[in-house]
């Protein structure tokens, strides 16, 4: 049978739209430390992990979706899903449970985790699907496992993926207490915010691995000692991630700031430490610190985490700033 003529046109806007996204995150630098992430993103189509997204329109949300009958209302759904910006994928009674990431942000993040040809990688957070398939297509399939909560999130991801050709290891359960069954890793990576990182992740990344997770509105990537530790800073990015559901999986909001100054309550760094203490320090507190030492920036800030005790820092872990933090998989 012969290919519908509406097929072939989906397809090369498809290809433009793709090759101008990734010129335009080409430009911010992302790919200079690991070119290969360049052809990931040139190879992997991001369409087809968005059939369906929801668009913030007039202070609404409109769905987006393949299907569409108007050829003029698929286009629009096409150039979206190319679009550099996160794509709400899943909503209930109005709440956000899973997104497709902004990809000059997963570009940031997967660079940031360093990978070597045939490491192997534990995702936390599969939402559509599509930031695994760019990890399978950089390390090959066996060595990318992902998990989620939600069985309808894993089940239409493995959809996707098929329909991408990709097939790592797709898991339904809880990111908090990671997939011990296929352990060790060489990087774990989140795509989920979290309170804090739980003690069972360095258990199961092998020494001088890496772990990055969004936390506190930031990135934060340790580095993983033997013996269930790991240690380090967070990236200057700001990052932004639906919270992960499950044990631990709840982030709090920053404290009300009506009595602070108005530079405080504008802050974008002001409300990193207020998340980041989460509730160690009351906004005065906390307003103090950030104006004594200077208005620090995130990348001052670290995470210190062991199998009994973890705590988040500002400049040195074994200094006068220190905050004691949860274990999520508790």
């Amino acid at each position: 049978m012969d290919a519908h003529p509406d097929d072939s046109h989906m397809a090369g806007l498809a290809a433009a739209a793709r090759a101008a996204m990734v010129r335009e995150i080409a430009a911010d630098g992302a790919f200079a430390a690991d070119p290969a992430w360049r052809e990931a993103f040139a190879a992997v189509p991001r369409h087809l992990f968005v059939p369906h997204y929801y668009a913030a329109v007039a202070g609404r949300y409109e769905r987006r979706w393949c299907g569409n009958p108007d050829r003029a209302a698929r286009e629009r759904w096409l150039r979206g899903a190319y679009a550099d910006a996160p794509l709400a994928t899943r909503l209930r009674d109005g709440e956000l449970l899973s997104s497709s990431s902004q990809p000059s942000l997963m570009a940031i993040m997967l660079a940031a985790l360093r990978v070597e040809d045939g490491d192997r990688v534990l995702e936390i957070g599969t939402g559509s699907g599509y930031n695994a398939a760019l990890l399978a297509y950089r390390l090959g399939d066996r060595n990318v496992t992902t998990v989620d909560l939600d069985p309808e999130i894993t089940e239409s991801a493995r959809r996707h993926l098929e329909a991408a050709g990709r097939h790592p290891t797709v898991v339904t359960g809880d990111g908090a207490r990671g997939v011990p069954e296929g352990a060790p890793y060489d990087r774990i990576t989140a795509t989920c915010a979290l309170p804090a990182v739980p003690s069972t992740w360095p258990d199961q990344c092998r020494p001088g691995g890496t772990i990055l997770t969004p936390l506190a509105t930031g990135l934060l990537v340790l580095a993983v000692r033997s013996g269930g530790q790991a240690e380090g800073r967070f990236l200057p990015t700001p990052a932004y991630f639906v919270p992960l559901r499950g044990a631990g999986g709840t982030v709090r909001e920053p404290a009300h700031l009506g009595g602070l100054p108005r530079r405080a309550r504008e802050s974008e760094l002001f409300r990193f430490l207020l998340a980041l203490t989460r509730g160690s320090l009351d906004p005065e507190e906390a307003f103090a610190l950030w104006e004594r030492e200077g208005m620090p920036t995130r990348e001052r800030y670290g995470i210190t985490v062991g199998r009994e005790h973890r705590w988040a820092w500002l400049d040195d872990p074994e200094g006068p700033y220190v905050w004691p933090l949860p274990d999520p998989a508790a």
